[in-house]
C-alpha cells in the first residue's frame, strides 16, 4: 500500500467528514470511503451489535446486511468473538473464507455462499453486551494484508469517533427506520401520481407541518393506505 498516498487520502476524508449533517451521514461515507480507499475491498459497513440483535448502521456494497443478518441469527462470527476478547485484541482479518473456520463453521458456510473470500473488521467500541465494528469484505481470498488490516483500522478511527457523538445506537435505528419509511412513502407517491422525489417530499413535509405530525407517522399512514388499496 502506497502509504503517503493514503494519507493524503485520508486528510481528505477527514475533511468531507466535518462536512456531513449527520452521524448517519458520516457513517455512510466512512463505509463508502473504505470500498473507494482500500484496496482489494468490495464492500463494506458497521455493524452494531445491541444484545445480541445485529443492526446494520451503514453498509456500501453487497453481501454487508445479509452477512450481518448471519452473524446476529447464528450468534456466530468474527465480530462476535473480537467482542469477547475486546481486551486483547481489536482487529480481526480472514485471509480465506473458502478454507474451514472452526470457530464459527454455520457463519463461514453461509459466508462462502455470499461470495465472501476475505475478510476484515475492526472493533468500535464495547458496552456491556452491546458493540459495534467496521467490516471490510473481498470477494477473492487473500485480498486483506497486515497492511491493509492497518488501513482500515485507520477508517475505524472515523467511524469510532462519529459513533461517540450518537447519545445511543437506538437512535441511530429509529433514524434508519425513518428514512426508510419516508423512502418508500415517497416511492408510492412518486408511482402512483407520476410526482417527482423533491414534489413527492413536499407532500410529506406539506402535510406534516399542517396537522402537526411527525414525518414519520405521515410516511407510515401513506404506506398503510397504498397498501389497503388504491389511493
Amino acid at each position: 500500500m502506497e502509504w503517503q498516498k493514503f494519507a493524503e487520502e485520508m486528510a481528505l476524508l477527514a475533511r468531507t467528514l466535518l462536512k456531513q449533517d449527520s452521524v448517519q451521514q458520516t457513517l455512510d461515507e466512512i463505509a463508502a470511503s473504505a470500498v473507494k480507499l482500500v484496496d482489494g475491498c468490495d464492500a463494506a459497513g458497521i455493524l452494531a451489535v445491541r444484545k445480541g440483535r445485529a443492526v446494520t448502521l451503514s453498509s456500501y456494497g453487497d453481501m454487508v446486511e445479509e452477512s450481518d443478518r448471519l452473524q446476529g441469527a447464528l450468534g456466530e462470527g468474527p465480530c462476535f468473538d473480537l467482542a469477547r476478547r475486546a481486551d486483547e485484541e481489536r482487529v480481526f482479518r480472514i485471509a480465506d473464507m473458502t478454507r474451514p473456520q472452526p470457530d464459527w463453521p454455520r457463519y463461514a458456510e453461509a459466508a462462502r455462499a455470499l461470495g465472501i473470500g476475505s475478510m476484515t473488521g475492526v472493533l468500535l467500541y464495547t458496552h456491556e453486551e452491546d458493540f459495534g465494528a467496521l467490516n471490510l469484505y473481498s470477494r477473492r481470498p487473500g485480498a486483506f494484508t497486515e497492511d491493509i488490516a492497518t488501513a482500515g483500522w485507520l477508517l475505524a478511527s472515523h467511524a469510532a469517533v462519529a459513533l461517540a457523538d450518537a447519545r445511543t445506537i437506538d437512535q441511530l435505528e429509529h433514524a434508519l427506520e425513518t428514512r426508510h419509511a419516508i423512502g418508500e412513502a415517497m416511492g408510492m407517491l412518486m408511482e402512483r401520481h407520476g410526482m417527482s422525489d423533491e414534489d413527492a417530499f413536499g407532500v410529506l413535509r406539506n402535510i406534516s407541518q399542517h396537522h402537526n405530525i411527525k414525518l414519520r407517522d405521515v410516511a407510515q399512514r401513506i404506506r398503510e393506505k397504498h397498501t389497503d388499496g388504491p389511493a
